[in-house]
């Protein structure tokens, strides 16, 4: 009986491991607060998505805990404290229509110990509603920023970070209704525009979100994020001479092309990423990024004779690197 039961628990774990293997492999290129286009652009280290409550953790650390947490279930544990739950439609309208009564969640007793905060002002709930945002807290983020919103309804900043948080549970009618408020009370603010358009470009509605972006890009012109959300949703129009003169307003011409060919690259266009990294290439000539990359492309096109040039400059690059670090 006893070697039954290790045999079962062992072939669980090797169940969950393998699903969590590809769970983080579909988290790689499938997420609700992202598209993959965008985490394309933000590999390069440039800034895209909202202003606000970016703070996500370690995916993968988070997808490898996951059946382990399970296994702790089995073997009797698996207490709620900490669980973030889903929100669904019915809860959301709970919360609106709640006011400013308490609700009791799984951590009431925690809050009660922080300080009871349900008698505060619209902005006391405000800021403990972007502090929740920010430790990704969502349920509760959005019962404070709902109870602000209650309290005072041309608070701008509490329905545009209720749109982030209902952007980030998947409600994206709810996100969009909470910036249109936002809006109302302050038509020319960025960070709303932005974060409306940055909710309709994961939603594909490129045309509106291309229309929102450049009204926040009009108002802040040098605002890296703004622009660089812009050009992914011109990108996705096939506006490509306005997506990279946006991507190189945001972070210089040379992270530009690079953004450019990291999404021609990605969607299968080899020959529009060729140019794109041969611009590169002149603008920084010993790079060793650019030059694995067009190695690469040019064997896939058939261009043999052109990936050995590039395969010759890259070796000569590193071995240049490599002398230099052994005078050093």
């Amino acid at each position: 009986m006893r070697s039954k039961r290790t045999k079962f628990i062992c072939c669980l774990i090797a169940f969950l491991l393998a699903s969590t293997i590809a769970l983080f492999h579909s988290a790689q290129t499938n997420e609700v607060d992202g598209d993959d286009a965008a985490n394309v652009v933000a590999a390069s280290g440039s800034q895209t998505g909202t202003e606000k409550g970016e703070k996500r953790g370690n995916r993968f650390a988070r997808v490898l805990k996951s059946p382990f947490r399970a296994i702790g279930r089995i073997f009797g544990g698996g207490k709620r404290e900490g669980k973030v739950e889903r929100l669904n439609e019915r809860d959301v309208a709970r919360f609106e229509s709640a006011g400013v009564a308490r609700i009791e969640d799984v951590r009431s007793r925690e809050d009660e110990a922080a300080g009871d905060s349900s008698n505060g002002t619209a902005r006391d709930h405000l800021e403990r509603g972007r502090e929740l945002l920010s430790k990704d807290r969502l349920n509760e983020a959005i019962r404070e920023l709902s109870r602000a919103t209650s309290l005072d309804p041309r608070l701008k900043e509490a329905h545009n970070l209720l749109g982030v948080a209902y952007d980030r549970k998947g409600l994206s009618e709810r996100a969009k209704d909470s910036y249109s408020h936002a809006l109302d009370a302050a038509p020319e603010d960025v960070e709303t525009l932005n974060n409306l358009g940055y909710s309709l470009y994961l939603n594909g509605n490129y045309r509106r979100a291309v229309d929102r972006l450049k009204r926040a890009a009009r108002l802040a012109p040098r605002d890296e994020r703004v622009l660089n959300n812009l050009a992914l949703a011109q990108f996705r129009l096939g506006k490509f001479d306005d997506a990279l003169r946006n991507f190189a307003k945001a972070n210089g011409e040379l992270t530009g092309r690079l953004n450019m060919a990291a999404l021609f690259e990605r969607t299968g266009q080899s020959s529009d990423a060729i140019t794109q990294y041969e611009a590169a290439r002149r603008l920084q000539p010993n790079s060793n990024f650019v030059l694995r990359h067009l190695v690469d492309l040019y064997k896939q096109t058939g261009r043999d004779a052109e990936a050995e040039t590039a395969r010759q400059a890259l070796a000569s690059v590193s071995n240049e690197t490599a002398a230099r670090r052994n005078n050093n």
